[in-house]
């Protein structure tokens, strides 16, 4: 409301206004669908039960230790495949955090608080690095080149700070579990 009456005042003509308009409706749009698809699909997930179907089959093998790096790994990959940070957000967060608590007994640790990182860390390094996220797609744009040359370039560093993100949260599972 603010920027149409701005642009407004400026002496911008009403159509290119509404224009605008429409055209920052259309750009956000994916964003919300997604992220209404997402709330959908949590609450399928809390329905079925998915967070305590995860945690009674990985009892025997996923330790406090080890769940901040592989928590890491998984909303990595998630949001590497679908190019979506928010969706991984969504996604595994109702996962993740019911498996962090199953194994502090309830408590509110520092275990607990490194599995919220490592979702956080894990979707914003796979959505980097994905050649489906908006973001690098805007930022190819934005720079005027080939969108699989920006991504074959941003790899490698992204690739080297994920692996000492994994090494990190690994380490860290290790010093708060």
């Amino acid at each position: 409301i603010l920027m149409t009456i701005s642009m407004m005042i400026q002496g911008i003509p009403f159509k290119e206004v509404m224009n605008t308009l429409t055209d920052g409706i259309k750009g956000a749009l994916p964003a919300v669908i997604l992220l209404a698809l997402a709330y959908s699909v949590n609450g399928l997930s809390q329905t079925m039960g998915t967070a305590n179907y995860i945690i009674s089959i990985t009892q025997g093998f996923l330790t406090p230790h080890l769940l901040p790096m592989v928590i890491f790994l998984v909303a990595a990959i998630m949001a590497f495949a679908t190019g979506s940070s928010w969706g991984t957000f969504a996604i595994c967060m109702p996962i993740a955090l019911p498996m962090a608590f199953a194994m502090t007994d309830g408590q509110l640790t520092s275990t607990v608080v490194a599995v919220f990182a490592a979702v956080a860390g894990g979707g914003v390094f796979g959505d980097h690095c994905s050649p489906l996220s908006d973001t690098t797609i805007l930022s190819s744009m934005g720079s005027a080149s080939d969108h699989l040359d920006h991504v074959k370039t941003q790899l490698p560093y992204a690739l080297t700070c994920g692996v000492l993100a994994a090494i990190a949260y690994l380490i860290l599972g290790f010093v708060v579990a």
